[in-house]
């Protein structure tokens, strides 16, 4: 499930990114607060045991941890990710994300 924020909704409004999207039971939600052609942020829920497969992207991407633990591979190699933590995926290498407790995180990426 993905949502566009309308502009109005978070332009000049202090506002706690992990409260833009609630869990879902078995469930992965996403809300989409900026795009543009030279990036997106994206803050998604996670529920327990659910995640995203092993993909690549052309661009580096930053995924902040805003509530609960993440196990975040990146070649391979497992990282624990948790709330107030933050990794860099590098462009062009493989990476996975598993929720190993529910999470909520944001996706920042940077396209040029």
């Amino acid at each position: 499930m993905t949502k566009t924020v309308a502009k109005e909704e978070v332009i000049g409004r202090a506002l706690k990114a992990k409260d833009l999207v609630a869990y879902d039971k078995d469930a992965v939600v996403s809300r989409t607060i900026i795009q543009k052609q030279v990036g997106t942020v994206t803050i998604f829920s996670f529920d327990k045991g659910q995640g995203l497969s092993e993909h690549t992207a052309p661009f580096d991407a930053m995924v902040e941890i805003l509530d609960g633990e993440a196990e975040i591979l990146i070649d391979r190699k497992p990282h624990r990710v948790k709330a107030g933590e933050f990794i860099i995926m590098p462009a062009r290498r493989p990476h996975a994300l598993k929720a190993v407790k529910r999470f909520k995180m944001a996706l920042i990426m940077i396209k040029a």
